[in-house]
């Protein structure tokens, strides 16, 4: 099972095909480097006849063969046979000295065959015949030399493809014993996964490979599936939770309804009060579908260069008034040069900052000063909206994203529980991070939305 597998696994034809690559281009440089190698060599026992030619020929003095004689003898002498030839004949063709038999050749180079020269050796012979004063002189080389440097090259270029071929045999096999445990690893995450652990992640081991960005995106992945799943389940809870009482209220009141059907000015007065009731809850639904449809990525194909001092210019200037007619106050504070270029849904945004202004002048008390602020910095705007009323408590800063989650003291307060639900998903579609910080009095709002360029 391990072997079908590992036959089947990519790193392991990956190596193989590599290898195969290696050979066919061992084998062309290989045959183009034998045969330079072997005209090299051709050329080197030309040189090397035609240098020991030289040499014994030098030893002729005129009309003296003596030392001519002495020299072929010596040279016949010191080479084993079927190494060396030589051969001396005089003008009449006797054979004066040497180790090979009287023959018949051209003058020049050429090559013969050891045994067309009575030697023991199966090499062939590469021999230089020239005259000296009349007198015939045949020196010969054995190719055994450069044969058998020829035969150790080869030899070892059998070797080194048999050796490349075994090591890239191994090396896959090595190399994908390493990553079929790695993706058996994703494997098993995604059966977890699959079985409903949303909390299982891919291990990374933080070498950078490929593997490792592959991991790293599908733990993003993971970990953005998780919280999707548990925002619905979170959903789910709160609807039950928090839509029990509105609809209980309906149910009641519809019954007294009922029971006072003869009197008409009280029936008409609960009617009134379960359509507020039914308004409520169909706002509450409204909203829920909303905050949705954001985070799926709805208004994504709306985008487009936008200006956000304008943005907060245009809601600062008609909250302004709603402030003031409750006894507070709201500033705007641009302090980013214009314009403030963002990649946006001027829609969104205008309603993001819409709801944290209502939010801050609904849950503030008179006389609350709030102020809008936006600064730049080398990769962001930072827009922040401050008060200096109650605040929120540092452990329920995260919680009051949740939907329909609601503090405690603003439960007698209009409202639904969803504003900042809706801020945090509007925010998240604009790939701006949101964090709540303390006012020192109050609460601080804070944003960075990412220039144009840097998203």
């Amino acid at each position: 099972m391990y072997r079908a597998r590992l036959l089947r696994s990519t790193p392991f034809r990956l190596a193989l095909s590599f290898g195969l690559f290696f050979i066919v281009a061992l084998l062309v440089a290989g045959t183009i480097a034998y045969g330079l190698m072997e005209r090299e060599l051709a050329r080197a026992i030309d040189r090397s006849v035609g240098d020991t030619y030289s040499v014994v020929a030098s030893t002729y003095s005129s009309n003296d063969l003596e030392d001519l004689i002495a020299a072929v003898d010596t040279y016949s002498a010191l080479k084993s046979a079927g190494d060396q030839a030589f051969l001396l004949l005089n003008k009449r063709g006797e054979r004066l000295a040497g180790n090979i038999r009287t023959a018949q050749f051209k003058p020049g180079l050429s090559t013969v065959a050891a045994a067309d020269l009575g030697l023991s050796g199966k090499d062939p012979i590469r021999v230089m015949v020239g005259g000296v004063d009349g007198n015939l002189l045949f020196v010969g080389q054995s190719y055994r030399e450069t044969d058998a440097i020829e035969h150790i090259v080869l030899a070892s270029f059998l070797w080194a493809s048999g050796l490349i071929v075994a090591v890239a045999i191994v090396g896959g096999a090595l190399l994908a014993r390493r990553a079929t445990r790695r993706l058996e690893s994703i494997e098993r995450t995604m059966i977890k996964v699959s079985g409903g652990n949303l909390a299982c992640r891919i291990p990374v081991r933080g070498n950078g490979d490929d593997i490792d960005v592959v991991s790293t995106h599908m733990n993003q992945a993971l970990g953005r599936l998780s919280g999707l799943v548990e925002s619905m389940r979170q959903v789910s809870a709160d609807i039950a939770h928090d839509l029990k009482t509105p609809l209980n209220r309906l149910r009641m009141t519809i019954e007294q309804a009922l029971q006072q059907q003869g009197q008409t000015e009280t029936v008409e007065s609960l009617l009134l009060d379960a359509r507020e009731e039914c308004d409520r809850i169909d706002a509450t639904f409204g909203a829920l579908l909303r905050i949705s449809q954001i985070e799926a990525g709805a208004g994504k194909g709306r985008f487009k260069p936008l200006d956000l001092r304008e943005v907060m210019g245009s809601v600062a200037e008609i909250y302004e008034h709603v402030a003031e007619d409750n006894a507070q106050k709201l500033e705007l504070n641009l302090q980013a040069p214009a314009p403030a270029a963002i990649q946006g849904d001027h829609e969104l945004l205008t309603q993001l900052f819409v709801n944290l202004i209502e939010n801050a002048i609904t849950h503030c008390p008179a006389g609350t000063k709030m102020v809008m602020t936006l600064a730049a910095t080398e990769q962001s705007y930072l827009a922040c909206i401050s008060d200096n009323g109650p605040g929120i408590p540092e452990e329920e800063r995260e919680l009051v994203f949740r939907r329909l989650y609601r503090l405690d003291k603003s439960r007698t307060t209009p409202g639904n529980g969803l504003g900042l639900s809706l801020v945090k998903a509007i925010a998240d579609l604009h790939s701006a991070a949101i964090t709540l910080e303390d006012g020192g009095p109050g609460l601080r709002v804070c944003l960075s939305f990412p220039k144009t360029g840097n998203q």
